[in-house]
This record gives structure tokens, sequence and C-alpha cells, in this order.
């Protein structure tokens, strides 16, 4: 069941992201998941050092879906800057 949550939530992460950095016409489900989940694995990377939890340890809070939110951002940044060479 936390696979399926992981990725409804990824899913939605990614998708706001992608409307975020207007590259929602480039992507699909997929990649709105793909992002979503890397955002939140990117995330992962930060949530000790500034004590929030994330959708990987199971701690559904709104700081874990911002910083997820915040990861999956920061991947289509840098996926831009090296498909095009700019940030958008």
């Amino acid at each position: 069941m936390n696979f399926i949550v992981w990725l409804v939530v990824g899913g939605l992460i990614g998708w706001i992201a992608s409307k975020i950095m207007k590259t929602d016409a480039q992507q699909g489900l997929f990649l709105n998941v793909v992002v979503g989940v890397a955002g939140a694995l990117i995330a992962g990377f930060l949530s000790p050092r500034l004590g929030v939890g994330t959708i990987n340890s199971g701690d559904f809070s709104l700081g874990g879906l911002v910083l997820s939110l915040l990861g999956a951002v920061i991947l289509l940044a840098i996926v831009n800057l090296i498909r095009k060479g700019k940030a958008r």
C-alpha cells in the first residue's frame, strides 16, 4: 500500500513541479511520477539536516511534501540546464 501512495503522491508532486517549471507539455504521466519520486529522494537527503520527514520515510507532513516539491523543481531545473542551457 505504501508503494501505491508513493506513486500517487510522487505523480502529484511531479505534475505540480512541471507546472511550476513550465515543462508539463513535454512530460507525460510516467515522467511526472518519476520526477516526483526523484524529487522526494533528493528531499530525503536534505531532510535530516532540516528536521523534516519526507514521503520516503513514511512521514506524511506538509513540510515533507513541500520539501519533496522543492527537490522535484530542482531536478527539473537541472534537466532544463542540461537540455537547453537555461533553467527557465
